[in-house]
């Protein structure tokens, strides 16, 4: 199983579980995209929720480093897609982190409009310079947008990980709760934001979006060089 849909009024939960770290692969995406599909058919208001302690731990770093550079970019490319579509997403989406959301975990955090996240022992921060990778456009862009400016440098180049209480400060996350109230207390912030015009809604979110939104889009298929 990697991510499955649920309604519960006019909010649809798309929960990411693959049993293990929920690594974003091409299965996950494509998983995921399919929720959205329902979602954005029904709902009016979407939450993305991890499965117990994972959020989401990144990328599958077989499918980047072992698979192939073309197989790298096309999962590059997927990531770049999905991003973009939660962060220009007509609907309201708000993320339930419910435990570790490591790099490409974080930008999916970045990528929703409000991010609640379990309190407890869990690891929040883009770790790519410490692997020795230079982050892409996608990445960058919703890290100018989402982080605290304060955190940038420690955030993205000094790939500082943070506890959740840090991830408030820095921006990875807005809220805390324990992590049982999680996925509820994300339900209840989507289903008020469902109820705010979606027309005025999805354009103030472009308003202040679509630069960003372009040049993301822009980079995709360039990772090459």
């Amino acid at each position: 199983m990697s991510a499955q849909v649920e309604f519960i009024g006019d909010v649809a939960l798309i929960r990411m579980d693959d049993g293990k770290a929920n690594v974003i692969n091409q299965a996950m995406v494509a998983s995921i995209h399919k929720a959205l599909d329902a979602a954005e058919a029904k709902a009016k208001a979407i939450v993305l929720s991890g499965r117990e302690g994972r959020f989401s731990g990144g990328f599958d770093l077989q499918a980047l480093t072992g698979s192939g550079p073309e197989a790298a970019i096309a999962l590059l490319d997927a990531g770049a897609l999905l991003l973009a579509r939660l962060y220009g997403n007509p609907l309201p989406v708000v993320a339930a982190c419910t435990g570790h959301a490591i790099a490409m975990g974080v930008f999916l955090l970045h990528a929703c409009d409000t991010r609640v996240g379990a309190s407890g022992a869990y690891k929040i921060g883009a770790n790519e310079t410490i692997n020795g990778m230079v982050l892409p456009i996608f990445a960058l862009e919703l890290s100018k947008d989402r982080l605290n400016p304060l955190h940038m440098t420690k955030a993205v180049v000094q790939a500082h990980i943070y506890d959740p209480e840090g991830a408030v400060t820095a921006g990875y996350l807005d809220e805390l709760v324990p992590l049982a109230e999680v996925e509820a207390r994300a339900l209840a912030l989507a289903a008020g934001l469902a109820q705010l015009p979606g027309h005025a809604y999805h354009g103030n979110k472009l308003a202040i979006r679509g630069a960003s939104l372009e040049r993301i889009k822009a980079s995709i298929g360039r990772h090459h060089g």
